[in-house]
């Protein structure tokens, strides 16, 4: 029987830190990765391909603020910028995918969905940004910004010393066209959704959809989809090959097989970091409760060496 999966590419998976995100590098990342799915395709697996966006919408709302001072362009919104960035990024993505696919000699069609996804205007993250996007910046770098911009910037967990913008991130509520992709991909098509988390947008008293300024978190969107369309698995693709306990202390070790219950209970011991790990390990989390046989998380370019991957299941 065939299975149903929604794949998550993080953001190495399309823009390295120590990159300077030209088009060139991006498309070579997007085909490192897109080659360690192609197992998947070849066992028959029905695909959904989701993605991030965290550097790529940053620059172009640095872009967009370039644009303002220098030549009065007006500015856009942050849900018209996760646009252009879903749009640009499904299309090197497609674009990428159907060349290997050519290559393989495998015939199938690929789609790119402009995905909305409504979120709770009064949800409180509103209140409290949390979600890292664009480039890091050295403290007195992002302190200066701050007080121009009106910007607000954490330290990057994965670069002490170093920081980046924050904006809302609220939780995904519904998934616009879900059971269009459910049957697009039992159908046999690779689809690309729900880039960035969806575009944000919320309704109004009368029920007409209002964008929003926020960025979804791309693991939660990925999850919710998977839920929502019955996925048999969820992976979320990082730049670690497994989950760690005591990541980076003398103590660090592999957790390679967590049940729900073991993911919930390091949650609380605070094992997972909130500006890297935790948001995927709560995606996981929900994904098997509502439903999913199995979520794995690993390094973007080990998806194909089955040796890598923590995986959680109910059991």
């Amino acid at each position: 029987m065939d299975k149903l999966a929604v794949i998550a590419l993080g953001g190495n998976a399309i823009t390295r830190n120590d990159q300077k995100g030209s088009i060139l590098e991006q498309e070579i990342n997007v085909k490192e990765t897109l080659k360690n799915i192609l197992f998947l395709i070849k066992d028959d697996y029905k695909l959904i391909i989701t993605h991030g966006n965290g550097p790529q919408v940053g620059n172009i709302l640095m872009r967009n603020d370039a644009g303002e001072q220098l030549y009065k362009i007006t500015q856009m919104p942050l849900d018209i910028c996760v646009a252009d960035s879903q749009g640009g990024i499904g299309y090197l993505i497609e674009r990428v995918l159907r060349n290997l696919l050519k290559e393989e000699g495998i015939k199938k069609d690929v789609l790119t969905l402009v995905t909305q996804v409504i979120v709770d205007k009064k949800d409180p993250a509103f209140k409290n940004p949390s979600k890292r996007i664009g480039k890091s910046y050295t403290k007195e770098e992002s302190e200066n910004l701050a007080k121009k911009k009106g910007w607000i910037f954490k330290e990057t967990p994965k670069q002490p010393g170093y920081y980046r913008r924050v904006v809302p991130s609220p939780v995904p509520k519904s998934i616009f066209n879900r059971e269009s992709i459910r049957k697009m991909a039992l159908h046999g098509s690779i689809i690309i959704a729900v880039g960035g988390g969806g575009i944000p947008v919320y309704r109004d008293e009368d029920g007409s959809l209002k964008g929003i300024e926020a960025v979804i978190d791309k693991d939660m969107a990925s999850s919710l989809l998977a839920q929502r369309i019955e996925a048999d698995e969820l992976y979320i693709l990082t730049d670690v090959p497994y989950i760690y306990l005591d990541y980076k202390k003398p103590t660090q070790r592999i957790a390679e097989f967590l049940t729900v219950e073991q993911a919930k209970n390091y949650l609380k011991q605070g094992q997972f970091s909130e500006g890297s790990m935790a948001p995927k390990i709560r995606a996981s989390i929900e994904f098997v409760e509502k439903g999913g046989k199995k979520a794995i998380i690993t390094e973007a370019t080990k998806l194909s060496d089955k040796k890598y991957g923590s995986k959680i299941t109910k059991q």
